[in-house]
């Protein structure tokens, strides 16, 4: 009889069971085809787009102020039909960001846009490998405990109040990126955020906070970095091409001098940006003054492993910021010096090859991917193509008009591929079309800068951008939408510098070119 009964029992519990996990199963099916057909109908319009511009007739040629032609070669719109389906996949993540990356190489081998080892090699490009380096700095100061002690000292310093750790964080990471890379930058400081982070909440689900902590990082690096030499590699090669087209040299401090009210003024705005935006869901963290102060005290003195660490840190970085003054370094590759300190990382035992494994590759393909796109425009002629047709049409504006939209597109442009080579494509068409507008090539060069710098659409535009992203607060779709206000905005204040502030401290807007050759 017992034995009937618990047949009986155990029929009705795995009716139950078998029932709840049907249900379940109904569930999770909806929801997966809910999710697929997103992911589906995001990747056909990627293909759509691709298939659009690949197959479509031979785009018109643009032609310059002195009446050269530019044809876009069926490559180069082979590659601008890449960089549109690769963007629609970036931005809705239907696929992992660094698989995307991978079929923007498979897709140029097999179209034949590039040759299997040009299009591949650019994932290995000097830059990548700064990523790299970059990242692994970040691994020291996290596996050393610096990053707390850097993280417990400042919320001792800046208080309990959730818009006070913002504003710590954002001017912590502008200032650091005066003397440093920002790509090293948010390297340093994303650990540093996450152990902020942690003490804010212990639930893994994004918040508002987060996601502004993350996403102001990121924004906030690209508007330091514009103020000096040493905060992106943009400024010196921007500065070479325009003494080689115009004859006249800008000096560091020239260029710091016109870029730090600017970079500051935008941190500011990017703090309240962000507070509007992401407004925390906690006014204040009650305590957590005292309790920074507790858990800093407990790390005790500073170890020998974090001061070698710090010594290798800075030397790396002292050595990248002597290039730009001191002959005997200015040969030396800033990815070879970043890499030497990977290299003594794991000679001297802080860093293993657990850390190795833990690189976060999604990331660095990422990075390859926008290498290898952006060299694909450049190469094929296409992002010459879109320089040339978009400038023109601002031949007959007036001054002010036009620098404006020389800043509109290297912004656009920065998004997409490599800001050094926005401006390398932008910069020379833009100072041609100067020479009729009676424009200063000084304003082109300062305004193309300061929209280089800041890229706040897509997370290839910048290191930093992808960097955050790794904290998984946000999606890129995320990013994308909060960069659309941030971008007006930095196009606002990019239009009152050039109006009214730029003249006032000294830089010519309007000059007269002799003969059309120079002002």
């Amino acid at each position: 009889m017992e034995t009937a009964t618990r047949s009986t029992d155990t029929k009705r519990k795995d009716q139950r069971e078998g029932t709840a996990a049907a249900a379940a199963g109904i569930r999770l099916v909806g929801e997966a085809r809910w999710v697929n057909w997103k992911k589906h109908i995001c990747l056909a319009v990627g293909v759509i787009l691709f298939c659009l511009v690949y197959f479509y007739p031979p785009f018109s040629d643009a032609i310059d102020p002195s009446g050269e032609h530019f044809a876009l070669t069926h490559e180069g719109k082979a590659a601008l039909a890449l960089f549109l389906l690769a963007a629609t996949w970036w931005v809705f993540e239907v696929i992992p960001i660094g698989v995307t990356s991978i079929a923007i190489g498979v897709i140029q081998v097999l179209f034949l846009i590039r040759p299997a080892k040009v299009a591949f090699g650019d994932f290995m490009d000097p830059s990548v490998w700064f990523i790299i380096g970059s990242i692994t700095i970040g691994m020291v100061f996290t596996q050393t405990g610096l990053t707390k002690r850097l993280a417990y000292g400042m919320l001792v310093m800046v208080g309990e109040r959730t818009s006070m750790i913002y504003l710590g964080s954002f001017v912590v990471t502008a200032g650091l990126t005066l003397i440093m890379a920002h790509t090293a930058v948010a390297a340093t400081i994303y650990p540093l955020l996450m152990a902020i982070y942690a003490l804010y909440t212990e639930d893994e689900k994004p918040t508002r906070f987060g996601r502004g902590l993350f996403i102001g990082m990121a924004f906030v690096a690209g508007a330091g970095s514009i103020i000096t030499l040493l905060g992106a590699a943009r400024g010196a090669v921007a500065i070479g091409f325009y003494k080689g087209i115009v004859g006249r040299e800008v000096s560091f401090f020239e260029l710091t001098y016109y870029m730090f009210p600017i970079g500051c003024i935008m941190v500011f705005l990017l703090w309240g940006f962000c507070m509007v935006m992401f407004k925390p869901e906690k006014r204040t963290i009650p305590g957590l003054r005292e309790r920074a102060r507790m858990l800093y005290s407990r790390l005790g003195p500073i170890t020998l492993r974090e001061i070698t660490s710090l010594v290798i840190v800075f030397s790396a970085i002292g050595v990248m910021s002597l290039r730009s003054f001191v002959p005997l370094f200015e040969p030396l590759n800033k990815s070879a010096i970043i890499l030497v300190a990977t290299v003594l990382f794991f000679i001297l035992e802080i860093l293993t090859i657990k850390d190795l494994e833990n690189i976060p590759w999604n990331i660095v393909l990422l990075f390859g991917g926008a290498m290898s796109i952006g060299f694909c425009l450049w190469e094929t002629g296409c992002a010459k193509w879109l320089a040339v047709k978009w400038l023109v049409l601002f031949q007959n504006a007036p001054g002010f008009v036009f620098i404006m939209g020389t800043a509109l597109f290297v912004m656009v442009m920065t998004n997409l591929i490599m800001n050094v080579a926005a401006i390398a494509i932008s910069l020379p068409v833009a100072l041609e079309i100067a020479k009729y507008l009676n424009v200063a090539p000084e304003v082109i060069l300062f305004a193309s800068l300061v929209t280089a710098g800041m890229p706040f659409l897509l997370l290839v535009g910048a290191a930093p951008n992808a960097i955050a992203y790794e904290s998984r607060q946000f999606t890129a779709g995320t990013f994308f939408v909060s960069g659309i206000p941030a971008s007006i905005m930095l196009m606002v204040v990019l239009g009152v510098f050039v109006w009214l502030i730029w003249p006032l401290m000294g830089m010519p807007i309007e000059v007269v070119w002799d003969n059309g050759s120079g002002p």
